[in-house]
């Protein structure tokens, strides 16, 4: 694909400074850009990078300065940068069509227009909207729902009677609606409660291989609109996640535990269950969060502080070997103070 400056504008919306006929044939980064590609500046800390990159034309904020470069300026050149990797090299949409290698339950609906590779499994009962891709080797199990646009890739599971909704893509791997862990008498007899909910998941949903999230015990665990899991999440019963929040490796959600609309929690964070999480909080890496987080607060540490306490805790840790020393020292001439005292007591009690 080759395209002018002044093309990728109009894609973009953006202002070009330079050369508007500068032909693009491809997207790189600031280190790897060659003659012909176009990358992305949006840190100021990488300015040297800029002055040196071998790119036909960069994407920049307003403001920026970069002296004989083309320059398309638009508002968010980190996501402009995601607009042009999708125009250049997305994947282009495979054949629409059930393959013989497919098995197709007693009375589901496929459509027609959606794509089903070798080796799929779809229940009974399912229903599968056009546009919809299931990769080699994924399972839907009975009486599920699949909206239109949404992805499943490579051995992805869905599980009885789950949701998913339109433009949802599920990366390898994949469990959806697996049981949920609950057990009475624990560590006694472990007698199973049955897991007799769902899990859904709402349209335009991201969720990256090898995630899992559980069915709910009763109702549903629900994933809203427009969340974003990275790999390696372990999601349990009755969780809701809130619109647009964003939740990173290896983090752990206990069961029935609210989290609000566009919260983002860093990689392996672990949360306890029955709690809730307000709106646009946010939760360092590594922190345990065992009580409530009001809406807005940033929460860091095992267990949990406002961000600005734990960051105060972490900067004394490496000073406490010298403090234990000089509270040890201090202690020693405290006790030799209090003999000296002591026996200048006596001698005044027995002159």
């Amino acid at each position: 694909m080759e395209k002018a400056l002044s093309e990728l504008a109009v894609l973009l919306n953006g202002t070009i400074i330079g050369d508007a006929n500068a032909l693009i044939t491809g997207v790189n980064s600031l280190d790897e850009a060659q003659s012909g590609d176009i990358s992305f500046f949006a840190n100021p800390k990488y300015g040297e990078k800029l002055a040196n990159t071998k790119a036909s034309a960069i994407l920049v904020k307003p403001g920026t300065a970069g002296a004989g470069k083309n320059l398309l300026v638009v508002q968010d050149p980190y996501a402009a940068f995601g607009t042009l990797l999708e125009h250049f090299y997305g994947q282009p949409h495979p054949q629409a069509g059930i393959h013989p290698l497919a098995f197709i339950g007693e009375n589901a609906l496929v459509s027609p227009e959606a794509s089903i590779y070798p080796h799929v499994y779809v229940g009974p009962r399912s229903e599968i909207a056009k546009d919809v891709i299931l990769y080699p080797g994924v399972v839907i199990d009975c009486d599920v729902t699949i909206g239109e646009g949404t992805v499943l890739y490579p051995n992805v599971t869905v599980y009885r009677g789950c949701i998913i909704g339109k433009r949802v893509t599920l990366h390898a791997g994949v469990v959806i609606g697996g049981d949920g862990f609950g057990f009475a008498l624990p560590g006694q007899e472990n007698r199973k409660i049955p897991q007799v909910g769902i899990a859904q998941i709402d349209d335009d949903v991201e969720i990256g291989a090898n995630t899992t999230i559980d069915r709910a015990t009763l109702g549903r665990t629900w994933i809203q609109r427009g969340v974003k899991i990275d790999n390696l999440v372990q999601i349990a019963h009755n969780v809701v996640i809130g619109t647009n929040s964003i939740i990173v490796a290896q983090v752990g959600i206990s069961g029935s535990t609210k989290i609000g609309e566009s919260v983002m929690i860093a990689g392996q964070a672990g949360v306890v269950g029955h709690i809730n999480i307000g709106d646009h909080a946010m939760i360092a890496a590594k922190a345990g969060i065992h009580k409530d987080i009001p809406p807005g607060q940033i929460c860091a540490g095992f267990p949990q502080q406002p961000y600005r306490e734990w960051r105060r805790t972490v900067a004394t840790l490496p000073k406490l070997p010298g403090m234990r020393n000089n509270i040890t020292a201090l202690s020693r001439r405290i006790e030799v103070l209090e003999k000296i005292i002591k026996e200048k007591e006596g001698k005044k009690a027995n002159p």
